[in-house]
């Protein structure tokens, strides 16, 4: 089930709720998520996280593993 679609149904399930204690639990979530925001990052905030030994390690595996080439892969 896709974005829109998602929502739909949730609001389809929510007008269902006939318990007053349930749509309350319901409220409180939808309040709580508000608090939480995700903020966008920039790739820039990821600098400086690995040392230069862990970069070198993964650029090793990476040349690895994307330049293999498997024949059968292709059957």
């Amino acid at each position: 089930m896709h974005g829109e679609a998602k929502k739909l149904h949730l609001i389809e399930e929510i007008l269902k709720i006939e318990n007053d204690a349930l749509l309350a639990e319901v409220e409180t979530v939808i309040a709580r998520s508000k608090l939480y925001t995700v903020k966008r990052r920039s790739f820039k905030d990821f600098a400086g996280m690995m040392t230069d030994s862990e970069v070198t390690e993964l650029e090793k595996i990476i040349e690895e593993g994307c330049e293999q080439i498997n024949e059968d892969d292709w059957k």
